[in-house]
């Protein structure tokens, strides 16, 4: 496993993209143990993606780090990035810690256990020569195509928000792309939430106070240029924009 964090952490660095791991995965369970000893590296974790394939499907998680979390900007310089997948979602944010214990944490207990709710981008991106040129164990190696979050504004009275109703519009360069309700493969986003505080973070002792949880994509991946600007338009939740160049 060392081999493989140890290529990954240089991709990073050197910008040096790899054609892929001499020693892939060949388990999830594998898969994770180089995500977490690779966010290890990278420094604080701070935040969390989670999807699923399907409403019934299992969850898959990945942890981010602080350095690509941001709060509230529309602007990030195009550097960062090999490739631009923009994605808008709906974060959730911690008030308190759910640290690992036997019995499960319900639904309203996770819930209970949310300050805040936000619009947010994320910026899907790969270490490897080319976006979805590997195995689907790789990517999940590879942060599962993390490049960046960006945080939106809190919404008033989040628990009024059915996410499965939510209309979600995005536009590139004033054209639309994407205009759904819902949206997201996974269905509700609650159910990953509570899947993310009995199993996802067990590896780094659940979840914590002010982490935030990127519930997956309401659009799927729209792969746009530097210089380009894209709009979120949601039904409740208002209206986020960022521009990469």
């Amino acid at each position: 496993m060392t081999d493989t964090v140890e290529a990954l952490i240089a991709a990073r660095e050197t910008r040096q993209w790899l054609t892929g791991l001499d020693n892939r995965p060949a388990t999830e369970a594998e898969a994770y143990e180089i995500q977490d000893a690779v966010a290890r590296r990278l420094g604080p974790v701070t935040a969390w993606k989670v999807g699923a394939a399907t409403p019934d499907a299992e969850p898959f998680r990945a942890p981010i780090n602080a350095a690509t979390v941001f709060e509230g900007t529309d602007h990030l310089p195009a550097n960062l990035f090999q490739v631009i997948g923009v994605e808008a979602e709906i974060a959730y944010r911690f008030a308190r810690d759910l640290p690992v214990r036997e019995q499960p944490y319900s639904r309203e207990e996770v819930l209970d256990a949310v300050a805040s709710v936000h619009p947010a981008w994320e910026i899907v991106d790969t270490r490897f020569a080319g976006f979805g040129s590997q195995d689907r164990l790789s990517h999940m190696a590879d942060q599962f195509n993390h490049g960046a979050l960006i945080v939106g504004p809190a919404i008033a009275d989040w628990r009024s928000l059915d996410p499965l109703k939510e209309t979600v519009t995005l536009e590139v360069d004033g054209e639309t792309k994407v205009d759904v309700v819902g949206g997201n493969s996974a269905g509700d986003p609650v159910r990953l939430l509570v899947w993310m505080a009995n199993v996802g973070t067990r590896s780094f002792g659940g979840l914590h106070a002010g982490e935030v949880v990127t519930t997956g994509s309401c659009t799927g991946t729209v792969f746009v240029e530097p210089g380009s600007r894209s709009v979120a338009r949601y039904g409740t939740m208002g209206t986020i924009t960022l521009k990469v160049d």
